[in-house]
């Protein structure tokens, strides 16, 4: 007897076996698959779970990493900013003084002086050198007693148009003439640092008769003075074979830069910055007061003592201060010297878990390092002193000290600013 299953379409006849058959078979299915999803959801939560587990554990080796490290890698872009440079000016005499108002000249040989006197200020540390230079070597003494008039003089013109000058111009040019007869004020080299600064040299020399020369800061014949600067409130600097060039002309820095007659000021000479010479045009110092001179009267022979007339331009500037004072000037020589300075800042951040412990043996105590102290495990106080910058290699290469120590713990965290200078 055959029995039919009223739930299946009207026109569909199946065994109850078989349907019964195929609807057990769809209902185990679904549970298998219902399983499998509980599977592979208890999976992706283990996955995760451990997954959580190492990041947390990273997390933690990357926390105890921190609380021990010693060196951290600067970031290029966040904590390194390069290449800034910074124009540098300071006084170019001992202490860093502007002006050098008391000269004293060095005790020198007799064939020392016959070529240069060295001037130290009042405490004897060596400032400048005058020297006193002719083409053809007039004004000094022959010593060599050859007949190639080898003369101090001569030696001194030849020495400074080999530096200063271009290999094809054998004599200096003052206002578009040129001059046998020189005068050098050569400062210390150590004190120019890169160069002279332009816009802040003066130098004063004071009218003295022709017996002053003889003996230092004698018989001074009157007040008469004049004043010299270089012209770089005026005009750019030339740029030649020794680098920049400016015009040394009448005018004052006292109170601010005025070139007299700036339409057509008297030329004195040439300021070359870079070497930190200044050449003065003998030819126009010894022109008379109201010729824009001083009537310093260059010997032009043998002169009566070495060195004549570097003896004259000494005692020149060295008893100009009197009467520069006594008008309301400063007087002597003021200069400056100027630099370019390039500096690197590193940015040294430490952050609140990082470098709270010291290697200081005074942060630990007895044979197997404990620390000295309990509160130091959970609450450790150090002091930042001072900050190395090594390479890779770790290889220390320089030291920034802290102006005072820098309390460090785990609530603290301090961003150290490192200037390095080039």
């Amino acid at each position: 007897m055959a029995i039919y299953n009223r739930n299946i379409g009207r026109n569909s006849m199946m065994p109850v076996g078989q349907s019964l058959a195929g609807r057990v078979g769809t209902g185990r299915s679904q549970a298998l698959g219902a399983s499998a999803r509980v599977s592979r959801i208890s999976v992706d939560e283990q996955a995760r779970r451990l997954a959580d587990q190492i990041i947390a554990e990273r997390d933690r080796e990357r926390r105890i990493s921190r609380l021990g490290k010693i060196y951290t890698r600067f970031d290029e872009v966040d904590d390194v900013l390069a290449n800034n440079v910074e124009t540098v000016t300071r006084g170019l005499f001992s202490g860093n003084v502007a002006s050098l108002t008391t000269l004293a000249k060095a005790s020198l040989t007799a064939t020392q002086e016959s070529y240069y006197y060295q001037i130290n200020d009042s405490d004897g540390i060596s400032q400048l050198s005058i020297a006193y230079g002719h083409f053809g070597g007039s004004g000094s003494k022959d010593l060599t007693n050859n007949l190639n008039n080898d003369t101090p003089s001569r030696a001194i013109y030849k020495q400074y148009a080999q530096t200063l000058l271009g290999p094809t111009d054998k004599k200096f040019t003052f206002d578009g003439t040129d001059s046998d007869s020189i005068y050098v004020l050569n400062f210390n080299r150590a004190r120019i640092r890169e160069k002279l600064d332009p816009g802040n040299f003066e130098i004063t020399l004071r009218h003295i008769s022709a017996s002053a020369a003889e003996v230092d800061g004698a018989e001074i014949s009157s007040s008469n003075h004049i004043q010299i600067i270089d012209d770089s409130s005026l005009t750019s600097a030339t740029l030649g074979e020794s680098g920049q060039v400016y015009n040394l002309v009448s005018g004052s820095l006292d109170g601010t830069v005025a070139i007299y007659n700036q339409s057509a000021p008297v030329h004195f000479g040439l300021l070359y910055p870079q070497h930190g010479v200044a050449i003065l045009n003998a030819d126009q110092l010894d022109k008379k007061i109201g010729d824009g001179g001083i009537d310093l009267q260059t010997a032009t022979s043998a002169g009566g003592t070495a060195g004549y007339n570097v003896r004259k331009l000494y005692t020149a500037i060295s008893s100009s201060a009197a009467v520069a004072t006594a008008a309301g000037k400063t007087g002597g020589i003021q200069a400056r010297s100027s630099e370019q300075v390039k500096s690197t800042y590193y940015f040294v951040r430490a952050k609140n878990a990082e470098f709270n412990y010291s290697n200081n043996p005074s942060f630990v105590t007895g044979d197997l390092g404990q620390l000295a102290f309990n509160s130091f495990k959970n609450d450790p106080q150090t002091f930042i002193t001072s900050v190395g910058l090594y390479n890779d290699r770790r290889e220390l290469l320089a030291v920034a000290k802290l102006s005072q120590p820098l309390l460090k713990n785990y609530t603290r965290e301090a961003l150290i600013k490192v200037k390095l200078d080039f």
